[in-house]
């Protein structure tokens, strides 16, 4: 499929969309532009002509084209999690770049099994269960994993630890004087809930069940838990993510307007850098989990063992840092 036809799609210029998913310009266009132009092209399943390109270059290798799938676990679409929408955005450029087609993007509740007979290799984004990759693996062991929580080397996997940012993000926070912490978000077998309550523990701080609530970790849900926590005498609350946290801080918002009082001053810290986390009001201090280059191992990492170049499972693992934004305070 040509770049002229993605352009008529989107409206705008062949060589637009060429420096787009070949990534020549970074600032060639908008973000919400490169969006419609990365949609197109997966509509269309395009997939860079290498060797036209390869002959251009006085080359002649001819690069396999593979079918890849990508499977989400936490929700059903990526528009329901930015974190991970973001993350899928990086794979589905470093797919492009290596002449690969996005073969099938589905959610674990809906994959259809039969249709992987076609595919060589999987990426998942975000925890599944046992037996869920027990099910893929007698299709394929050509399978990588993106998350936050690492697996005991089940499969191949690239995460940024969720519980070493959660440490950061609560060092951070005891570190402007703060010990009076909330938290919101998943409480199951969830690294940053471990990681919030062994800091606490570290520090001989008791672990105050009221100022926790269990959430499924969406805006919705952060909205209606910090409502709940605004009863509470905290000062501060860590949210597993940073759409949880932009929920939690409207709800500060709303709530002040409500009673017609002033806002009350509660420090929010999340886990993400999400795009909106740069955009909302306060800006959000967040720890950043850097997904696109994540997204981009994932992919070398799939190709290296649909290739045979390595057999035992690995895990790369990337480094976190607080990103210091205007949603904290110093007590």
């Amino acid at each position: 499929m040509s770049l002229k036809k993605i352009a008529e799609m989107v409206g705008v210029s062949p060589s637009t969309v060429s420096r787009v998913l070949n990534n020549t310009v970074p600032n060639c266009a908008s973000t919400e532009l490169k969006e419609k132009i990365w949609e197109a092209a997966h509509a269309l399943q395009y997939v860079p002509n290498t060797e036209a390109r390869n002959l251009k270059m006085g080359k002649w290798e001819t690069a396999k084209t593979y079918k890849i799938a990508v499977i989400l676990t936490r929700f059903g679409f990526l528009d329901k999690d930015p974190f991970f929408r973001e993350l899928f955005q990086s794979i589905e450029e470093a797919l492009l770049e290596r002449s690969c087609i996005l073969q099938m993007v589905t959610n674990a509740e809906e994959v259809d099994f039969s249709a992987l007979d076609e595919i060589d290799g999987i990426i998942i984004l975000g925890r599944c269960s046992d037996a869920f990759l027990t099910r893929l693996k007698h299709d394929t062991r050509n399978i990588v994993g993106v998350d936050r929580n690492p697996t005991d080397y089940k499969m191949d996997e690239i995460i940024c630890n969720g519980k070493t940012a959660a440490v950061k993000a609560m060092e951070y926070l005891l570190s402007l004087g703060h010990q009076k912490i909330g938290y919101i978000g998943d409480c199951s077998f969830e690294a940053r809930y471990v990681g919030y309550c062994e800091t606490l523990i570290k520090q001989n701080i008791p672990i105050n069940y009221h100022y926790i609530q269990s959430t499924d970790q969406t805006y919705e849900s952060g909205y209606q838990a910090m409502m709940e926590l605004r009863k509470q005498d905290m000062t501060a609350v860590f949210c597993a993510n940073d759409i949880t946290a932009l929920g939690a801080m409207q709800a500060l918002t709303d709530s002040a307007s409500q009673k017609k009082e002033k806002k009350r001053a509660v420090s929010v810290i999340a886990i993400d850098n999400i795009a909106g986390a740069m955009t909302s009001t306060p800006l959000l201090t967040t720890v950043d989990i850097p997904k696109e280059e994540m997204g981009r191992m994932a992919v070398t990492v799939l190709l290296d063992r649909i290739s045979h170049k390595h057999s035992e499972y690995l895990r790369v693992e990337f480094p976190c840092r607080v990103i210091e934004r205007e949603s904290c305070f110093r007590l």
